[in-house]
């Protein structure tokens, strides 16, 4: 029995979450391969744009040299921080040291929050995916014991097949959340290494600034 034939079989129930499953599927390809072309760039960016910035001669020429290598725009936002001025304020509150301190504390969350955009997704569907299909293997097993009992009577063929049947959600449900928590996994590595360069990128940043006063 093919997909057409067990939901045209089964009722708005079977066909609501098979529709959940396809659209969790779908939702967790696209972030995944979209993430996956996104922290490939990213990785080489951040270790170009850092490369580029340390052998510059001034401040101002690394951070013109970033803008052309930083195609993801992860290591301008520390840089360009740096060079608010927040006097009058109370961000600017406070030595020089707690200022850098706190605006590259700032733009570093929110350069990550950018990396993590995505991964709650690829979590919610790993989690959540094998219920839904558990859930539609329950209904799928009521629905076809009640028809069954309608029938009269009862045989372990008349039985096997629709209960065969419903059980193809569960393996629905797996398929959707195996790659789903799989490319959550990786995903994740790739967005470490990448914060601890940018978190390491920042804290040298800081230092230089601090010594170049």
């Amino acid at each position: 029995m093919n997909a057409s034939e067990l939901l045209r079989q089964g009722d708005a129930a079977t066909a609501g979450v098979a529709l959940a499953l396809l659209l969790m599927s779908v939702g967790s390809w696209v972030v995944i391969l979209w993430k996956a072309w996104l922290l490939h760039r990213a990785h080489r960016d951040v270790a170009r744009s850092t490369g580029v910035f340390w052998q510059s001669a001034s401040l101002d020429d690394g951070l013109q040299s970033l803008r052309a290598f930083d195609r993801e725009g992860l290591v301008c936002p520390l840089v360009e921080a740096t060079q608010v001025t927040m006097a009058g304020t109370l961000a600017g509150a406070g030595d020089r040291s707690q200022q850098l301190t706190r605006v590259l504390r700032d733009a570093l969350h929110a350069v990550l929050l950018k990396l993590q955009a995505g991964q709650v997704l690829l979590a919610t569907v790993g989690a959540t995916a094998p219920f839904v299909g558990l859930l539609g293997t329950v209904w799928g097993i009521y629905h076809a014991l009640i028809g069954i009992s309608g029938a009269g009577q009862v045989s372990i063929d008349k039985i096997a097949g629709p209960v065969g049947e419903a059980l193809i959600m569960t393996a629905a449900g797996l398929m959707v959340a195996i790659p789903a928590v799989l490319g959550y996994n990786v995903l994740g590595r790739y967005i470490g290494r990448i914060e601890a360069d940018l978190e390491g990128f920042a804290r040298d940043l800081r230092e230089l600034l601090l010594t170049a006063e």
